[in-house]
């Protein structure tokens, strides 16, 4: 059994003496904007995180009041206001960050904050046949991430069975294994103009990876209340990964596409947590340690190097959020690097997190990070913005960058599914 292993600084002296100033900056500019969201991707939910974290590695600051500003005003929002209970948009995600901040801001006074936010997702869960997505983002997968957080609480079980449940209910199966599908009702109007008949979604955001790193997570639970639930879990991982895995073009030195089906031309995608290789190998080799799988691990670490070695020219990259910018990538490398300790991977988290600080200009966005996002009325058409929230904005930035330069292991990053089961 391998030894876990402790959390290292992957950032020389130099950047990160950069990189913190960066981060501190980043939260010297954030109070100031005036943020009606209270998500947890793009709000006040994840700005809470942010401090928290910023909190354990500095004293003196404000940090601590700030973070606990954030969380009070986003537990206000659900209290008082109706939301949808989409993990990253609506009141799970809050509810997430509620439980994972317990004991780093919140001290427990003995009540459960949560406890209505999960007799409400028992009720959404048991709708059958399942309406809505199968996803992290907004889905299923989602509220498994919620679930696992919350153990070993009774309605926290009760809410993974039901997931896992409605996964197995909704899933294809066939002789090329068991698959998820996207139906064109589901999709914003932008892709289903590409693809009208639906699709099937490769990507860890919205697709089969983020699939297989929640089951695999259920396979590694202990709890005897689970074990039905482990079961159906691991029958459905194993297939899922064989049709995952065969997604993957002829031509090994290409990455894996965002999405396939029938009519549908598969094209290699950028370098990005959301879609493509370096989301699809964490995924993959974080299953492969929950159940013990060393060709998933070996299939996982290939795909890890091959995008290590990605030129940067070709990889996409144009801003410097988690989602699918520069902080991003160098984070997912750190990740892998912290769990295999492969140079190359190491290597490869520095050349990122260097790139972020090049492409960091002081008179642009939120300390000198912009976030180049599409514009909500026309997605075809990108903008310069500033972004403060943790998926695509500074907050999300300066998360990266402190897991980059300090010894305190990034936990907030098992809402993103990148750890969470065994080391």
């Amino acid at each position: 059994m391998r030894e876990p292993r402790k959390w290292k600084r992957v950032l020389s002296d130099r950047l990160r003496e950069h990189a913190l100033e960066a981060t501190y900056a980043i939260a010297e500019n954030l109070p100031e904007r005036r943020l009606k969201d209270v998500s947890l991707c793009q709000g006040k939910a994840g700005l809470a995180i942010f401090y928290a974290y910023l909190a354990e590695t500095r004293s003196g600051c404000s940090d601590e009041k700030t973070g606990l500003q954030f969380l009070h005003q986003a537990a206000d929002a659900v209290a008082w206001h109706r939301m949808s209970p989409g993990f990253f948009g609506g009141f799970t995600g809050v509810a997430w960050m509620m439980e994972h901040l317990g004991g780093r801001l919140l001290e427990s006074d003995g009540e459960d904050p949560n406890e209505a936010i999960d007799e409400a997702l028992k009720v959404h869960l048991s709708l059958s046949p399942w309406p809505g997505d199968y996803d992290l983002v907004s889905g299923l997968v989602g509220f498994g991430i919620y679930a696992l957080e919350r153990l070993p609480r009774n309605s926290a079980i009760d809410c993974l069975k039901l997931a896992v449940d409605r996964l197995d209910e909704i899933a294809e199966r066939s002789t090329d294994g068991v698959t998820w599908f996207t139906p064109p009702e589901l999709l914003p109007p932008h892709q289903r103009k590409d693809c009208p008949n639906g699709f099937y979604n490769v990507g860890l955001a919205h697709g089969v990876p983020g699939v297989i790193a929640l089951l695999g997570q259920v396979c590694a639970t202990a709890d005897k209340r689970l074990r039905a639930a482990r079961a159906k879990a691991r029958s459905l991982l194993d297939d899922a990964v064989v049709w995952l895995l065969a997604q993957q073009p002829a031509d090994r030195t290409k990455s894996f596409p965002c999405w396939v089906g029938p009519r549908i031309s598969a094209t290699p995608t950028r370098l990005a947590w959301c879609y493509g290789d370096l989301g699809i190998a964490v995924a993959l080799l974080r299953a492969a340690r929950c159940v013990n799988e060393p060709a998933w691990e070996r299939e996982a670490l290939m795909i890890a190097r091959r995008a290590a070695e990605r030129p940067a020219g070709r990889s996409g990259v144009r801003d410097c959020g988690l989602c699918h910018g520069a902080a991003g990538v160098g984070h997912i490398f750190n990740r892998l690097f912290q769990a295999t300790g492969e140079a190359s991977l190491a290597a490869a988290a520095r050349f990122w997190f260097e790139r972020t600080l090049e492409m960091r200009h002081p008179d642009q966005g939120i300390a000198g990070f912009a976030a180049f996002m599409p514009d909500p009325e026309h997605p075809d058409s990108h903008s310069w913005t500033a972004a403060p929230g943790i998926l695509e904005g500074a907050a999300g930035i300066g998360l990266a960058l402190l897991a980059a330069t300090t010894p305190i292991e990034p936990e907030w990053d098992r809402m993103l599914m990148l750890s969470g089961g065994p080391s």
